[in-house]
């Protein structure tokens, strides 16, 4: 049956994201998860504070983007950093770097990374752009934050212990983590940004994403930009 093979490939979506990618009726779909048992369980989502100021959101392309930093075990190369960067208003990642150079270098990298990737070169932005981060050691050091002035860009640094601020990099690691890497296990660091590659590529160009009315972030930016 396609609806058991699909929830196979995709174990964490729900019948909305099942429907979009079998491009069926969400209805039948639903009552079939139900029928058999298949339902994804919510998890337990308790009493979580939000913030009621500086939300990450955009209302155009490259008005807004933020980053973050996660780590990844990766076998006999031990523990790695990942840093990505991500546009607010499409949702698609535009840098990404996984490294043991040391959280401050693998930063700076996914940042040029995206830079390159939506200007072409590294050099000044022309028109007004943020950057959001956490209030962590390698976003808020003189490093950093003389790298992201020098390129043009607006820093602005969330509330501490206000992850929500930061949601959408939030969310992203943890859709990373459930779909990607707590699949697998790492023998290596080149493993691991194989790996990881393939799955950014999926999610910018066809993972269906509930905010952005069930369509990837490249398709988003197609309408938008």
């Amino acid at each position: 049956m396609r609806v058991k093979l699909a929830l196979e490939q995709f174990p964490t979506y729900g019948y909305r994201r099942l429907a979009c990618v079998l491009g069926e009726n969400r209805k039948p779909i639903q009552r079939i998860l139900q029928l058999k048992g298949w339902q994804v369980r919510k998890r337990p989502q308790g009493f979580r504070p939000r913030a009621k100021s500086l939300p990450s959101v955009a209302s155009r392309p490259d008005e807004r983007w933020a980053t973050d930093l996660t780590h990844v075990w990766c076998g006999k190369d031990r523990r790695a950093s990942l840093a990505v960067i991500i546009d607010c208003c499409t949702r698609e990642i535009l840098g990404w770097r996984l490294s043991d150079n040391g959280s401050s270098k693998t930063a700076e990298a996914a940042l040029e990374e995206a830079l390159i990737y939506r200007l072409g070169v590294l050099g000044r932005v022309q028109q007004p752009l943020a950057l959001r981060s956490d209030n962590g050691l390698v976003f808020s050091s003189r490093h950093y934050t003389g790298t992201v002035k020098a390129y043009g860009l607006t820093q602005e640094f969330t509330t501490p212990y206000t992850p929500e601020q930061n949601g959408l990099v939030e969310r992203f690691f943890r859709s990373l983590k459930e779909e990607c890497i707590w699949l697998h296990r790492f023998e290596s660091l080149g493993q691991a940004r194989v790996v990881i590659d393939r799955w950014i590529r999926y999610y910018n160009e066809e993972r269906p994403h509930q905010s952005l009315n069930y369509v990837a972030p490249r398709a988003h930016l197609a309408l938008t930009g």
